[in-house]
């Protein structure tokens, strides 16, 4: 028997992990260039090897948990990870310095996708409303890195942070070395066959490709914010960076709200209100180019995209409680293909067109997904698996 509670709390730290690795990287790049001796085309091949990494991780870890349980898998991932940080922190080599950020991305795509299905497994009636709570984790160690650095920084160097991020890492690894988590699901032999069958599954696909629109929607928010009001707005540097905390806050706040507070709506009700702040933003960015306006459109963005993995993701467990992990591991991957081609087509984007139709493609992305919404939630009471 393990408790619940436990189990839940174990996951939002491994969530939080997750949000430190993710932003850490981008975090110490100026610094890393400088340390190393790199050029601008060597910087920017760091960047493609964290998100393989992650797309790596996030594919291997369902069928993994499914099979031997999340135990040793979270242990040996948080090893992976402060061994990823330690050599970030006190490499001299560019190979080790690769090595270390693949070690990062492939810990932390497995910490994302495993405690989001290990929280889909513990949960009941309330599995959105756990989901969106788990990822309030995530935003608190997106944002706790650039904070420590600000503050402390020149003081400790960033060699000293990320060393210390590493050995938190280290204290989660003997965290789920102590603890009871639930047991393998299939304790025969790991069920790749069955990611053959989601393909035949229509309303797993919708929730999949619903979440490759999602996951895409939030990278650009996250990789072109900034460059939209300064490049577009032609506001300063530091409005830039509030657009993108803004953005930030309103997806944290709007998951603590959705955790705390309506645990019990439907999810049918909790998307619809997230289309409704999502036009409204969308709304504010068309009509207006004062930066409060901008602003503000920006913070309703968030919050209108913050219940849309919660919802999916607890639809897609609940519909595979007894393979969750691997179903998880299937629309995880290709949501994340999703923010990697979207994101890559943003680039051509703003570099033929200009930076200005982000709002267009952000506004095409939104009409995709209501679509898509919809369809999910008038075919999903067919049939459950």
């Amino acid at each position: 028997m393990y408790n619940k509670r436990i189990v839940f709390w174990s996951a939002c730290f491994g969530m939080l992990l997750f949000g430190v690795a993710l932003i850490t990287l981008g975090s110490i790049a100026t610094d890393l260039k400088d340390k190393l001796g790199m050029s601008e085309i060597e910087t920017g091949a760091l960047f493609s090897i964290l998100p393989f990494g992650i797309l790596v991780g996030s594919l291997i870890f369902g069928p993994v948990a499914d099979r031997y349980g999340y135990k040793l898998l979270l242990t040996i991932t948080c090893i992976f990870l402060a061994a990823g940080f330690e050599g970030v922190a006190f490499s001299s080599s560019s190979a080790l310095l690769k090595l270390s950020i693949f070690l990062i991305g492939l810990s932390g795509g497995v910490l994302n996708g495993a405690t989001n299905a290990l929280v889909s497994d513990i949960s009941n009636s309330d599995r959105t409303a756990n989901i969106s709570l788990l990822g309030v984790f995530f935003g608190i160690g997106a944002l706790g890195i650039p904070l420590m650095l600000g503050s402390a920084g020149e003081k400790a160097g960033f060699e000293g942070i990320v060393s210390s991020v590493g050995l938190v890492s280290l204290f989660g690894a003997i965290i789920y070395g102590l603890i009871k988590l639930p047991p393998p699901k299939n304790k025969e032999k790991i069920p790749f066959s069955l990611i053959k069958g989601f393909f035949s599954d229509s309303v797993l696909l919708l929730i999949t490709f619903y979440l490759f629109f999602q996951s895409s929607f939030e990278g650009l928010m996250n990789n072109w914010t900034t460059s939209y009001l300064s490049d577009h707005l032609s506001l300063s540097q530091p409005k830039a960076l509030l657009g993108l905390s803004l953005f930030v806050g309103g997806m944290v706040s709007m998951r603590l709200v959705t955790g705390l507070l309506i645990r019990n709506m439907p999810p049918a009700r909790m998307l619809a209100i997230s289309f409704f702040l999502l036009i409204a933003g969308l709304a504010l960015l068309i009509t207006g180019r004062a930066a409060a306006v901008a602003h503000t459109g920006f913070f309703l963005i968030g919050t209108g995209l913050a219940n849309g993995f919660p919802v999916m993701l607890g639809l897609a467990g609940e519909r595979y409680e007894k393979q969750s992990g691997t179903a998880f591991s299937f629309v995880l991957t290709i949501a994340l293909l999703g923010n990697m081609i979207i994101n890559y087509i943003m680039g051509i984007i703003s570099e033929h067109t200009g930076i200005g139709n982000l709002v267009l493609v952000i506004s095409f992305e939104t009409l995709i997904m209501i679509l898509l919404g919809l369809m999910i939630f008038k075919n999903y009471k067919k049939k459950r698996l």
